[in-house]
């Protein structure tokens, strides 16, 4: 017998007890399913076993690593599925390429037609070992087991991957004769799968999930048109260039051409600037460029660029922040726990803001505001401005997109643009990386560097951060103008070596080291890269230091 300790009381188990069996005991405590358990602060996955004394707290579908085992083994179970019923060359090739919403976009890869009769027989499937309820196993093979595995299987994506690993074992998981490989922790069996569709897209398949907040409620799939071509986009561009996966990048940083990769994919964004610059000059009538993304997007640097292209082209560009309309610190509204909502549209003055556009628009002069975030007060300085015939307005802030924020100008003088870290880049074709996850490094390197916070802190406040994004961002996104993706292909080797120690920073035992150690593991499959060869003007140097611009 072993002793295992439950919101403070201990109870006897048999040695060899599933945490699944202990779970199962307390599930009507919780308002969501149990997903994993955490052992002495070591995260467990339900199908393991009690081995010595501990204590034992759970997770269910609506923690956030709950909700990945759900979504990662939903993933696994969808290319089960698709191997069954189309044979195991349709599951090798295709490829599990980036979220659109509630939906995981898969690319067939040519394998399968995308089809609603092909759908519903992946899904129908799918549902046969939901309700067989079918387990997940898990095994640990040598690192060159694991690689032979994967070779004989024709998965050379993960033998390009695995060269890379410093461990000496690979845990590896099987459904029912199907063996895959995914970092992260999985869920019990399939039968824990119970929500979830799938429909024909593009050139493959779209797996809609539920969300983390309402994990048992299935939400319509909404189509994001301009999201999904700019992200397809940059896919073919990796393919072109040859660096799909984690793996590829390694092997480009081994060959000690990194360099020019930089230089090639700083190009690329550079002219995409410039094409949207053009376009904004060729609407004749704009005074008003609104930029508009979620955290850590690199919306300062790409509003100096942009800067830069519409002054080539004869424009006089004016840089406008937002956030100097924030109301005054008193009348900011507060959230539910009662703190600041900086990122709901009430926090802003849009009276004034909309205001001062127009009497710039009508040629008047105005005295501009100034936001002190220290006393949390509007000042004025003496900031004048009056526009001209070709000066252009850039306004930079998070509801940029939203027409309520800039209800008063006339659609034809206003250019949205939306700004986000688009990462496509794949750790191998089943393991897709979450752009939320380049965005949350970006930030907490650039959080330690700028104002002295830590990795802890920056975790800790990212769950508001993606709230606010939720709410305020992504509802307008595709009411934009231009998109422009400002991941960088090579980005988080660079990011790696900054984020590391941050990381490693965090106790065990808080809270937030579940997520820090999720991190660097994710960082392991990363070789470094210095960032020496880093333009100075690149979106990058917004968040390791070094800019040429003012961010």
């Amino acid at each position: 017998m072993v002793t295992i300790t439950i919101h403070g009381e201990q109870k006897q188990v048999e040695q060899g007890t599933t945490y699944e069996a202990i779970a199962a005991e307390y599930q009507k405590e919780y308002d969501g399913t149990i997903a994993l358990v955490s052992a002495n602060g070591k995260i467990r996955e339900l199908f393991k076993k009690v081995t010595r004394d501990c204590t034992i707290e759970f997770f269910t579908l609506k923690d956030s690593v709950g909700h990945k085992s759900y979504l990662r083994a939903a993933k696994m179970l969808f290319l089960k599925g698709l191997n069954d019923v189309f044979g195991e060359e349709a599951a090798r090739k295709s490829c599990v390429e980036f979220s659109i919403g509630r939906g995981l976009y898969v690319n067939a890869c040519g394998t399968v037609e995308a089809t609603a009769r092909n759908a519903e027989r992946i899904k129908d499937r799918m549902r046969q070992l939901v309700e067989a309820k079918t387990p997940f196993m898990k095994k640990s093979y040598s690192l060159d087991d694991a690689i032979e595995l994967f070779r004989k299987k024709g998965m050379e994506d993960k033998v390009k991957l695995f060269r890379f690993r410093m461990g000496s074992t690979v845990n590896v998981y099987e459904i029912e004769g199907y063996y895959d490989y995914y970092y992260g922790y999985m869920l019990p069996d399939a039968g824990y799968i119970k929500w979830f569709d799938v429909l024909p897209y593009e050139e493959g398949f779209m797996l809609v999930l539920p969300s983390e907040s309402n994990p048992t409620v299935m939400e319509p799939f909404v189509e994001s048109r301009k999201l999904f071509d700019t992200m397809e986009n940059a896919k073919k561009w990796g393919r072109t260039a040859g660096i799909e996966t984690v793996g590829d990048l390694n092997e480009q940083i081994c060959r000690g051409s990194v360099s020019d990769l930089i230089l090639v994919q700083e190009a690329k964004q550079e002219r995409i600037i410039g094409e949207i610059a053009k376009d904004i000059a060729s609407e004749g009538n704009v005074k008003f460029v609104m930029i508009a993304g979620p955290s850590s997007s690199g919306k300062t640097s790409f509003s100096h660029r942009l800067s830069i292209q519409l002054r080539t082209l004869g424009k006089v560009p004016h840089p406008i922040a937002l956030d100097n309309y924030f109301v005054n610190r008193e009348q900011t509204p507060r959230d539910e726990k009662g703190d600041y909502n900086f990122e709901c549209l009430e926090a802003i003055d849009v009276k004034l803001f909309n205001e001062n556009m127009v009497s710039l628009l009508a040629g008047e002069r105005v005295e501009m505001p100034s936001f002190n975030f220290k006393t949390g007060q509007r000042e004025y300085r003496g900031d004048f401005l009056q526009l001209k015939e070709d000066d252009i307005l850039v306004i930079e802030g998070i509801h940029g997109l939203n027409e309520k924020m800039s209800y008063a100008l006339p659609e034809e003088s206003k250019y949205k643009i939306y700004i986000s870290a688009l990462t496509t880049l794949n750790i191998d074709a089943h393991n897709r990386i979450p752009t939320t996850d380049g965005r949350l490094l970006r930030r907490m390197v650039r959080d330690a560097r700028t104002r002295g916070s830590s990795a802890q802190r920056t975790i800790q406040m990212w769950p508001s951060v993606r709230r606010g994004e939720e709410e305020n961002i992504f509802p307008f996104q595709e009411e934009a103008d231009a998109m422009f993706n400002s991941a960088l292909v090579y980005e988080l080797a660079m990011l790696k070596t900054f984020a590391e120690p941050l990381l490693f920073q965090i106790p065990k035992g808080d809270p937030e080291y579940y997520e820090a150690k999720r991190l660097l593991k994710f960082l392991d499959y990363f070789l470094g890269v210095p960032s020496e060869s880093l333009p100075g003007n690149s979106i990058c140097r917004e968040f390791v230091g070094g800019s040429c611009f003012n961010v």
